[in-house]
């Protein structure tokens, strides 16, 4: 094969390469038509087991004719050589978008679950069980319409889904618990748990699942519960999550039924969210009751007019003109009342009601119904500092996930106030509650008065000078510094640096080096700049380094000493020169 011609394609750029099989883009001369184009390359041509698997691949596709599948145009052996062509995507992957993005919203999400749902029924209608979904595999189009490929392990029944060729770390973030143990066949329950896993990434950003190792991957989905979306995406619909942790059970008897049930569930999430939008509206504006009082009101007037004339003295009471006049006004009073915007603290009464709850959603309603009318129509009244408060504390939760998303997904913080916040926070999660509660004091003197002069709580947020994203965090920090000073028993940082290190030295012995570099490294970030642990420091550097062994600091003096115990292998580390921390390959 030479590098540019193979057959009667013209190969260009690479577009990946695998366990089974390289994927160029392609033009088929004769008829101009540019393709993927996959080939399994010389040293794997010799493998029997593999040529099977290629041309399994190519009767799978052969068999599947879907909008959300990759189309299989035709393949064969060229000069030794298995190929096929098949659909060229301009648009990426679902990974790759999910890396620009982050996530996607719970609209979107419910767009691509639902072509993936149509994907998986057409393949499972013709008894093809994908084994492999992941976004990686999920290819778009110009038109950004999703199609599933790469079926190179499909019914893949002659190897275990541990050892299988063209697995990577990737895919085990996805792998449903009878793939991994092996106690129950596989089925197409097994994509719908693959299914689940992707659904929860695209929402969240993350897999359910994340471990260090893959054997700490595959027992979190043999044996963990499943975090909730709302932990990450707090804006999910609780319809919406809830589908996604059916999908998510171990059992695959408690998964839904198929692929079409999922994705009739997936298409009753929007009509869910817009029954419940128009019934909270249709309630807040008066509701129904109303306007057909208003409407009996009108008809009740003209039916007045048209008794004018003298009536007979044997009438009934509710034909005589002041009856029907005193009915008038009983539902025109009743219209006005209902109608009549809600008082001060009619508004602030329904919104405590909500935020007494520990229902963040329901904090969200308080929000958009009560709180921000009644801050507009009241700015100076009475319940005005509480509803700023309960604003607050929504607005604090919400920082709060967005920071902790962001430490989860290794991403800088997006405001100076969610940085100064991570940092009190890792003291926290240290366990230097002392040197958090300071961090919190100074974060919050430093954003509120830039001036640098003393004031009242709230002197600079009336002036103005706060972003809404620094406010948020503010409120998060005065949270922090009111739980840390309630639960007092402050530990002297001292002692807490030395009992970290006495720590990480255990760790080390017990050949736990991870977890011993987790703690050193806390301790240089933390405390680099302070002169006081400049001992602790020192040492923690001089472990990281390979210098000295770990060993105890001496109690008899202020000055710190090492009790070497060995010494690791200098040639099997190397350093990073920003942490200066070791990574052994």
């Amino acid at each position: 094969m030479s590098s540019k011609r193979f057959g009667p394609f013209e190969l260009h750029e690479r577009l990946g390469a695998g366990g089974m099989g390289v994927v160029y883009r392609a033009v088929h001369r004769p008829s101009g038509r540019e393709v993927a184009l996959k080939i399994l390359p010389p040293a794997l041509s010799a493998n029997r087991k593999l040529v099977a698997r290629f041309e399994r691949e190519m009767a799978i596709l052969k068999k599947l004719d879907h909008p959300n599948i990759t189309r299989y145009y035709g393949g064969g052996r060229i000069d030794g050589h298995q190929f096929y062509a098949m659909q060229l995507m301009r648009g990426g992957t679902l990974e790759d978008e999910l890396k620009r993005k982050g996530r996607l919203t719970w609209e979107q999400t419910i767009d691509y679950g639902i072509q993936i749902c149509a994907a998986l029924d057409h393949a499972h209608s013709h008894g093809i069980i994908h084994r492999d979904l992941k976004p990686a595999n999920l290819f778009l189009t110009e038109d950004r319409r999703l199609v599933l490929g790469d079926f190179g392990i499909a019914r893949d029944t002659d190897a275990t889904a541990l050892t299988a060729a063209g697995y990577t770390v990737g895919t085990y973030a996805y792998m449903a618990p009878e793939q991994i143990t092996g106690k129950v066949p596989v089925s197409p329950k097994t994509d719908l748990y693959a299914l689940g896993c992707v659904l929860f990434e695209m929402l969240t950003g993350r897999p359910p699942f994340q471990g260090q190792t893959q054997p700490e991957l595959l027992y979190q989905h043999v044996h963990k519960k499943p975090p909730r979306v709302a932990e990450f995406a707090f804006d999910c619909p609780v319809w919406l999550e809830d589908l996604v942790l059916q999908l998510l059970a171990k059992d695959p008897q408690d998964r839904p039924h198929d692929a079409p049930f999922v994705e009739m569930k997936l298409r009753e999430v929007p009509q869910k969210v817009a029954e419940q939008t128009s019934l909270t509206q249709h309630v807040a504006q008066g509701g129904a009751t109303v306007v057909a009082r208003k409407t009996d009101a009108e008809q009740l007037k003209r039916s007045l007019k048209r008794r004018k004339k003298k009536r007979s003295p044997d009438q009934p009471f509710y034909e005589r003109t002041w009856f029907l006049a005193t009915c008038l006004a009983a539902v025109l009073a009743l219209a006005a009342w209902m109608l009549r915007p809600a008082s001060e603290e009619e508004l602030f009464r329904q919104a405590e009601r909500l935020m007494a709850t520990d229902d963040p959603l329901k904090w969200q309603e308080a929000r958009d119904r009560y709180l921000l009318e009644l801050l507009e129509r009241f700015p100076g009244g009475q319940y005005a500092d509480r509803a700023q408060e309960y604003l607050d504390r929504l607005a604090a939760y919400q920082a709060e996930r967005r920071a902790m998303l962001n430490i989860r997904l290794g991403r800088a913080p997006q405001s100076e106030g969610e940085r100064l916040f991570v940092r009190g926070y890792r003291y926290e999660q240290f366990g230097d509650r002392l040197s958090a509660l300071e961090h919190y004091r100074s974060m919050v003197r430093l954003l509120t008065q830039p001036d640098g002069r003393a004031g009242s709580k709230n002197a600079s947020d009336s002036a103005g000078t706060l972003s809404e994203a620094d406010r948020a965090f503010v409120a998060l920090a005065r949270q922090r510094i009111h739980e840390i000073e309630t639960a007092g028993d402050l530990t002297d940082r001292a002692t807490l640096l030395n009992q970290a290190l006495a720590r990480a030295d255990e760790l080390w012995q017990q050949g736990q080096t991870l977890k011993a570099r987790e703690i050193w490294n806390s301790i240089i970030t933390l405390y680099g700049d302070n002169r006081e642990f400049q001992a602790q420091v020192d040492r923690a550097r001089a472990a990281l380094d390979g210098e000295r062994a770990p060993g105890a600091l001496s109690s008899d003096s202020g000055q710190s000493r090492f009790v070497p115990r060995f010494r690791p292998l200098r040639e099997n580390v190397t350093f990073s020169e920003s942490a200066r921390k070791p990574t052994r390959p």
